[in-house]
């Protein structure tokens, strides 16, 4: 899940490559605009000198500098005030002649205040999709092709309802998950033994808020655990983008970790996870589980506090029935 320092340099590109466009559109719409109204470049050389007027008037009578401030500040609001007019007047919006951005929360450089913007972190995510090919996986796997006919309508005795309205009802709080997204924190985890569709669940659900603009980062648990090594071990091989891709999988609207259980664990695999998993609750950043591990097994491979988090803040959803992909190759 690594990314490679030439993508990372390649987004940096393409934010210049999007400043040098706006710039070059801003320039136009000026030459267009001063040839049609003379006065309107006349008022943005005015508006361009104030700074060295200030300096000059400052410089000349320190006494009276905060007048003189005043005064000039009051004169470049009156010559706003005329360019907004004219504009209007000829036809024009009042920010025809402001840059324009696709992200205007950090004018197309990425960074706000030498932190990645999210449109930055955005871009390394999609980087990430297009490494996996989860985008090719969401086109299949998603809620328009869930069937329920895979799951069998007799009673499990164990669980005393059948595999199918049992998946009825995660459905229908995977969908409730969605729709409250924005209005209320929750986590899930998904457990049972492997192929009742645990992945493809984590997958309806990335696809959905993909849809909808959310953020969301899917990895698994090698992968997870593999980009924390990269991060802690290897500080001098591609640094930067590492840590920026590593930052986005604490600040995503969604984290999903698919298959944990599956990683060799150790003491900081253990530490790394509890990080990640107790981050995100103080944040009250969503964050999805799916495991082949049973409650008891939990107690088994992970610390206390590890389970505490998970099944203090979790909504745990089991699934039953028989391996789907197996019924799919005989079907």
């Amino acid at each position: 899940m690594s990314i490679r320092e030439s993508q990372y340099k390649k987004i940096l590109k393409d934010y210049e490559l999007k400043r040098e466009r706006s710039n070059k559109e801003l320039r136009q719409r000026q030459e267009e605009v001063y040839k049609k109204i003379p006065r309107i470049a006349e008022i943005d050389k005015l508006l361009a000198s104030t700074g060295i007027e200030i300096s000059k008037a400052i410089l000349q009578n320190p006494e009276k500098s905060e007048e003189l401030i005043h005064s000039l500040e009051q004169k470049n609001l009156d010559l706003m005030i005329e360019k907004a007019e004219l504009l209007y007047i000829n036809g024009y919006n009042k920010n025809y002649l402001e840059p324009s951005y696709e992200c205007y929360s950090c004018k197309d450089t990425g960074y706000i205040n030498n932190k990645p913007c999210h449109c930055f972190k955005q871009a390394l995510i999609d980087i990430a999709y297009d490494q996996s090919n989860l985008k090719e996986i969401l086109a299949v796997e998603n809620f328009d092709n869930f069937n329920f006919d895979y799951f069998s309508t007799e009673i499990d005795p164990e669980s005393n309802i059948s595999p199918r309205e049992n998946i009825k009802q995660i459905y229908s709080h995977c969908i409730r998950f969605i729709e409250q997204f924005d209005e209320q924190f929750d986590n899930l985890i998904f457990y049972g033994n492997p192929g009742l569709g645990k992945t493809f669940l984590c997958n309806c659900i990335a696809k959905d808020l993909l849809d909808r603009g959310k953020t969301v980062i899917y990895l698994t648990a090698f992968q997870l655990f593999q980009l924390f090594e990269q991060a802690r071990f290897n500080k001098d091989e591609n640094d930067e983008f590492t840590k920026d891709y590593l930052e986005s999988i604490f600040t995503v609207d969604l984290l999903i970790i698919d298959d944990l259980g599956t990683e060799f664990n150790t003491s900081f695999t253990g530490s790394e996870l509890f990080n990640c998993l107790n981050s995100r609750l103080l944040d009250k950043k969503h964050t999805i589980i799916s495991t082949n591990l049973s409650p008891n097994d939990w107690q088994k491979q992970y610390s206390e506090r590890i389970v505490s988090r998970i099944f203090g803040h979790y909504k745990a959803l089991k699934l039953i029935g028989n391996d789907i992909r197996i019924l799919k190759k005989y079907r």
